[in-house]
């Protein structure tokens, strides 16, 4: 059974809306123009591949003709070896066992890769293999990352950087304990009710994400503009996936089994269920009683753009924030 075409609905609301804020962020920057950055969030299969292909192919052809460079938070991931020592380090947290939640990416190579595209300076892309180690994944050898910005080529105008937690916000603790025992009770009163993760995983476990997420600011901080595309329903990202896996083995004739698919999302799941709140309100306009709460006010209206989708991932609602 091979998955449904993904027709994309998108682009007709990301482009003017991209343009807009490039527009904007050019009058603030009348010489030395930084690269614009534009962040992309959308769950595992919600369609993000497809727009960002569109969105980097729209604005490298007439009339825009931009410089455009894609990252991919999955290419920020640790090596092999020291996402084995971070799991190793924390042997009874499920959530660090494997790639995935914030903490199992290298910020300080990121760090170096955004701060090195803001300067204009030659940049190689990082770039990660997730059929290494036997799906485990791994990094690429850094002599095989594309390099721009170098001798004789444009500089890079645009930045896309998509990823499934970019723009998320961590909550302050004491927040956090009130969702996290939220998703207990409601895990323990039974019934067909309560269908997330968060339930079922312990305090201690979520608070080591939570407390990595709060580093990821620095990338957040760094965005010009965010799209969101969110899910009516978080819990489609179940069926998307299944669906993809699909494809996959009937592609390359092997893949992860249905089972192993609902394993690997529910590993995900917990950070939807915490974290998706914090981006609805906005990445960019302070959210009480997140770690954020304290950023500056000023230039956060109409920066991010909120795509609902419904089963069938075709766009339901349309929301500046």
């Amino acid at each position: 059974m091979s998955s449904p075409k993904i027709i994309d609905d998108k682009s007709q609301h990301c482009i003017p809306f991209l343009l807009e804020r490039l527009a904007t962020h050019r009058a603030r920057y009348p010489t030395n123009t930084p690269p614009f950055i534009l962040g992309l969030n959308g769950v595992q299969g919600a369609g993000k591949t497809v727009l960002v292909s569109t969105l980097q192919s729209t604005l490298r052809s007439p009339p825009y003709s931009l410089s455009v460079a894609t990252l991919s938070l999955d290419d920020l991931y640790l090596t092999h070896a020291q996402q084995q020592a971070l799991a190793k380090s924390h042997p009874s947290n499920p959530l660090l066992q494997h790639r995935g939640q914030p903490g199992t990416h290298d910020l300080t190579l990121a760090e170096e890769v955004f701060s090195a595209l803001r300067a204009g300076r030659q940049t190689a892309i990082p770039q990660y293999d997730k059929s290494a180690f036997s799906g485990q994944g791994d990094r690429v050898p850094v002599s095989q990352w594309e390099t721009v910005n170098g001798e004789g080529q444009e500089t890079v105008q645009v930045v896309i950087f998509e990823g499934w937690c970019v723009g998320f916000r961590a909550w302050e603790e004491s927040v956090l304990r009130e969702r996290w025992e939220d998703a207990v009770r409601r895990r323990e009163e039974g019934g067909s009710g309560y269908r997330g993760r968060l339930g079922y995983v312990r305090f201690e476990d979520v608070r080591v994400v939570n407390e990595a997420l709060g580093e990821y600011d620095l990338i957040t901080d760094q965005l010009d503009a965010l799209i969101h595309i969110d899910a009516q329903d978080l819990h489609y990202v179940y069926d998307w996936r299944q669906e993809q896996e699909r494809t996959l083995r009937a592609i390359k004739g092997t893949g992860m089994t249905e089972e192993q698919v609902a394993h690997f999302v529910d590993g995900y799941y917990p950070s939807y269920e915490l974290f998706t709140e914090t981006l609805r309100e906005g990445a960019f306009k302070p959210v009480p009683h997140t770690t954020s709460a304290s950023a500056p006010t000023s230039g956060c209206e109409g920066r991010q753009l909120r795509l609902v989708v419904e089963k069938s991932r075709k766009v339901q609602e349309v929301i500046r924030i």
